[in-house]
Parts: structure tokens; sequence; C-alpha cells
């Protein structure tokens, strides 16, 4: 029981050192790292926006309901609050994907490297099926945004009168931050993924996170506050 525990510790305490020098590496020349992430996140941003789209264009509206981002008596900033809560939890969902990435890449190699026999072996396979988890989580949130955003979308245009292409471009604005937003962590996984680095992915999670915040208050008010308007401005029912 001692010497478990003191495998652990050392586990932990190493990878929360490692943590911090990488993070003050990082601190001294932060452009390189962040322009990746960014560029990844943008291009998978680019990506999903595409997909909806062609989802919006091809599928029924759902008539009757208004998904519309108008509220009655005007946008308040309970609707920012609103919008802000369902991204972070996108957010977090991506970033819980990162931690995982670092415990399966970085965290379980070490702690199998102390262990004999049959508890070897379990550490040594749950690997594996660690990085499994982690793809099946970015590929339903990929997913179900696509299918999800893309079916809101078609609702949205018809209600407007205006096509989907044109709709997204309204969005494009806050869209475009929103999902670069969201999907920076990912982003720090599929580059560190590529390149081994998985030690780097527990302090990629904090700076993206720390990244994403303000980008997604940005985004939240930018949506509630100025695309009604947007919306407003190109349907033919607004002019």
């Amino acid at each position: 029981m001692r010497g478990r525990m003191d495998a652990n510790q050392y586990v932990l305490v190493h990878g929360m050192r490692q943590t911090r020098s990488i993070l003050a590496r990082w601190g001294e020349h932060p452009w390189p790292v962040l322009r990746t992430w960014l560029l990844g996140a943008v291009l998978i941003a680019l990506g999903l926006l595409a997909g909806v789209t062609l989802v919006a264009s091809m599928a029924r509206p759902d008539y009757g309901f208004h998904y519309g981002p108008t509220t009655p008596g005007g946008p308040e900033p309970i609707d920012v609050l609103e919008v802000l809560a369902r991204n972070s939890l996108v957010l977090a969902l991506h970033a819980f994907a990162c931690v995982a990435g670092f415990i399966a890449g970085a965290t379980l190699p070490l702690t199998a490297s102390t262990k004999t026999g049959l508890k070897r072996l379990i550490h040594e396979k749950a690997r594996p099926i660690a990085f499994g988890w982690v793809i099946g989580v970015t590929c339903f949130s990929l997913f179900t945004q696509t299918v999800g955003l893309g079916l809101v979308g078609a609702t949205i245009a018809w209600d407007e009168h205006i096509s989907a292409p044109t709709l997204v471009l309204t969005a494009l604005p806050h869209a475009l931050l929103e999902l670069t937003a969201v999907f920076l962590p990912l982003a720090a996984w599929t580059i560190a993924s590529r390149r081994g680095e998985w030690d780097q992915l527990l302090a990629a999670t904090f700076v993206t996170v720390a990244m994403a915040v303000p980008m997604l208050i940005i985004a939240a008010t930018w949506e509630v506050y100025v695309w009604p308007d947007l919306l407003h401005a190109v349907s033919p029912w607004g002019g």
C-alpha cells in the first residue's frame, strides 16, 4: 500500500512539475504555440460551418417552432448568460477530452512502469481505451453539433425567408469566434497526438480554456445584441 501510494504520488508530482515547466517555457515564447492551436481550431470551425451549411440546406425546417435569436422584449443580459452556458458545456467536454489525452499519453505509461503482473497489464490496456474514448468524444461532438446546428439553421432560414448560406454568413462573425474557442482544446490534442507530445496536454488545457473564455463572452454578446439586426437586414421581411 505504501509503495503504491508513493508511486502514484510520484506520477502526480512529476506531471505537475512537468506542466509548470512547459507553461514557463511557453510564457517566454507564446506565439508559436498559440498560432498552431488557433489555426487548427479555425480549420475545425470552418469545416463544421461547411457541414452545418450543407445540413441546413438539405434538412426539412421544424415548422411551427421559432429558433431565431430575437426574444420578446428585446435582448437581455440573461440571454448572453444562457448562450455562454451552452457553449461552456461544449468547451468543458473538449477540455476534459484534452485532459484524458494527457492521462492516456503521459500518465498511464509512467504509472504502468511501476506495476507488475496483472496490474501492469491493466494499465497498459487502459491506454488505448482512453485514446478511443477521446476520439469517440471528438467524433460525437462534431457530429451532434453539425446536425443540431444544421437543423436549427434550416428552421431559422425558412422563418426568415433566406437561404442557408446567407444565414451562415450573417452568423459567421460570432459563430467562427465561438467555434474556434470551443475547439481550441481539441486542436491542441490533435497537434500533440501527431507529435507525440502528450506531456504538454495538461498545460494546453489550462491555456486553451483561459483563451476560450473571453472569446466565448464576446461571441455570446454579439450573438444576442448584433446578430438579430444582421438577420433583419438580409431578410425580405426585415426590409
